[in-house]
């Protein structure tokens, strides 16, 4: 028996104002677990604010919040460069409003042994998650503190921030940067009223997600069996704790990494275990099956 399948996206969670006249800021938020996140706070009356790189992602998105009756506004933005994050917030806080809920789920990944990471591929994925992470959320706390106005931050992490992630060291080495950086500006930030926690996503498979970090469609069922719970996770579970932990529900919660993977991290700890591959005898063979599954 597997876990219950959870209500529907739209079922009554919390107040459907619970955001309303606010500005919610998602990076990447115009595919796969940032788009649903970012429809969920939509369905609860925020004002969606969605920055990438790219216009295709950003259309895709406004056009996702627009369906549900919502506002939304994309703009172009390098999570790399402090210069474009404040551009970025300028227009949103022209269009929109001043923003006052950061969802940093801009990330990078590509499976590689360690030893095969160029320079340069480890600098593209650390500068996303970690500086990206940073560089979003000091420009948030700063227009916070400028202006008096309380802020929540959520980050997105990963449970192989704890556990290691052979076959991609610089995600792992970046997600644990963020878990620490989200303890560490909790403290410091709390007495300014901007309150920060991380969400740790487990298996949400999404038909807009990149190729590499989708898998085969074909394996559902044998991932499935793999799930503690049983199955996959619907988006809208994400989307519930993406919410509440930015929401006035969770006023005094800040700190906090929370997992949502239905106790799929935890089985890590026990005494049985595959046969063990070597991250380099399937890691070099490219982006492929192995390389997903394997992660």
């Amino acid at each position: 028996m597997a876990l219950p399948e959870p209500y529907a996206a739209d079922h009554p969670f919390m107040p459907k104002d619970t955001f309303k006249d606010q500005t919610i800021l998602v990076t990447g938020g115009g595919t796969g677990l940032g788009k649903g996140m970012a429809q969920m706070f939509a369905r609860m009356g925020g004002k969606i604010a969605i920055a990438s790189r790219s216009a295709e992602h950003r259309a895709n998105g406004v056009k996702a919040i627009e369906a549900l009756g919502g506002q939304a506004h994309g703009v172009a933005m390098d999570v790399r460069d402090s210069a474009s994050i404040a551009a970025a917030f300028d227009e949103f806080e022209e269009v929109l409003g001043p923003v006052g809920v950061l969802v940093n789920n801009a990330a990078g990944r590509f499976m590689a042994p360690a030893e095969d990471t160029s320079d340069n591929g480890w600098r593209a994925v650390t500068q996303i998650v970690l500086d990206g992470t940073f560089f979003c959320s000091r420009e948030l706390h700063k227009r916070c503190v400028a202006t008096g106005r309380p802020g929540a931050i959520l980050n997105i992490g990963a449970t192989y921030a704890w556990t290691g992630g052979p076959g991609s060291a610089h995600s792992a080495a970046a997600k644990a940067g963020v878990v620490n950086l989200t303890q560490t500006l909790a403290v410091e930030w709390a007495v300014d009223g901007v309150r920060i926690n991380t969400l740790a996503p487990g298996w949400f498979p999404m038909t807009d997600k990149p190729d590499h970090m989708r898998g085969s469609w074909s394996e559902l069922d044998l991932r499935r069996k793999q799930m503690p719970g049983g199955r996959e996770g619907h988006i809208q579970e994400l989307g519930w704790a993406a919410t509440f932990l930015c929401s006035p529900f969770a006023s005094y919660i800040t700190g906090h990494t929370m997992v949502c993977d239905g106790a799929n991290w935890l089985r890590h700890r026990a005494s049985w275990a595959p046969p063990f591959t070597p991250v380099r005898e399937w890691a070099r063979e490219g982006v492929g099956k192995k390389a997903t599954r394997s992660a």
